[in-house]
This record gives C-alpha cells, sequence and structure tokens, in this order.
C-alpha cells in the first residue's frame, strides 16, 4: 500500500505550528508533564511531542484526545462550526 504525503503550503503548515505552540502552552499552565498528558491521552511522548510542534499527519484523535486532558473539549468542538463561506454557498444553489 503506497501512502502519499499531504503536501501543506507554508501558510497552512504555521496553522499546525501556532495549534502545537498553544497545545504545549496549556499544558504547560496546568503544570502537567509530557508524560502525564500523554498517558491520560492514551499516546505515548512521541506522539505528544508531534503534536506540540504541529506535526498534521498526527491523527485528529490523537489531537482530540489531548484536548480532552487538557480540559479543552470545548475549544474542539468549535472548530468549523461557524461555515459562513459553505452557508453562502449553499444560498446560492437555492436560488
Amino acid at each position: 500500500m503506497n501512502s502519499k504525503k499531504a503536501v501543506l503550503l507554508p501558510r497552512h503548515q504555521k496553522v499546525f505550528e501556532q495549534l502545537g505552540e498553544n497545545i504545549k502552552l496549556a499544558r504547560k499552565r496546568r503544570k502537567l508533564t509530557t508524560g502525564q498528558v500523554s498517558e491520560r491521552a492514551g499516546i505515548n511522548r512521541t506522539t505528544l511531542y508531534r503534536i506540540e510542534k504541529g506535526d498534521p499527519a498526527v491523527a485528529i484523535g490523537s489531537y482530540f484526545n489531548v484536548f480532552r486532558v487538557l480540559n479543552l473539549e470545548n475549544d474542539f468542538k468549535e472548530l468549523a462550526v461557524d461555515d459562513a463561506f459553505g452557508r453562502k454557498l449553499q444560498d446560492l444553489d437555492l436560488l
């Protein structure tokens, strides 16, 4: 099975990097170690390191588990909730 790596533009990679930095800061504010968070999230420390670096190849479920451990699952639920562009496209189709 061939697996292709998705190519991200630098501006999109920066979004992941900022997300990773935000996760890292949230962990540190809670005074949690990487070991504590990774154990509670059910991932290994290497995966948490990759998340905190903003690796887009890490499964979204792993990101969610870290959000859950940091008590940020409500932030996760807000992703893509306001789809203004999609609603505009839908409205155009209704005309």
